[in-house]
């Protein structure tokens, strides 16, 4: 199956959104690593209902009138890693959680070290937060669209909590 692509323009930089006919499958940052994320082939369809659907909800976030994302998602992953990138999704906007509280939030209180592997392979960046994940010190840590666009992310979202 033929995945569908387009291009977002946000304020952290060209995103690529991808989506198949269940759900969005990623969103690529404008440096991507192609190995971070494997995907079939695709084709631009910026009609797409879908993405037009991720757009819209992109355009709201970045505007500060949307705290959750209601798009359907197509996660493809091992078992573990959905298990990781739906448990990103419990953290509350404007909050973070660390890769322990994460692990234990899945019932795998020793496993933080493959929580961060699975958090690094997040194919749906903003929307399953894992900018909001942080080392258990509270230090910024790895992040596919670099450390300064998860800085952004979290001072943004600080800054629309803080405002409500």
């Amino acid at each position: 199956m033929t995945l569908a692509h387009r291009i977002f323009l946000s304020p952290v930089g060209a995103l690529t959104l991808v989506a198949s006919d269940t759900g969005l499958v990623a969103i690529l940052w404008q440096d991507d690593d192609p190995a971070r994320v494997r995907l079939a082939a695709r084709a631009e369809r910026s009609d797409h209902p879908i993405l037009e659907t991720v757009a819209a909800q992109l355009t709201d976030y970045f505007a500060g009138r949307l705290q959750a994302f209601t798009v359907p998602l197509d996660f493809r992953g091992t078992p573990f890693q959905q298990t990781i990138w739906a448990a990103l999704l419990d953290i509350p906007f404007g909050e973070t959680r660390s890769y322990g509280d994460i692990a234990r939030a899945v019932g795998r209180p020793t496993a933080s070290r493959a929580v961060g592997a699975a958090n690094g392979r997040n194919p749906i960046s903003i929307i399953a937060p894992c900018h909001r994940v942080v080392g258990a010190n509270g230090a910024l840590t790895g992040f596919a669209g670099g450390l300064e666009t998860k800085r952004w992310l979290l001072d943004f979202e600080q800054n629309m909590s803080v405002m409500r």
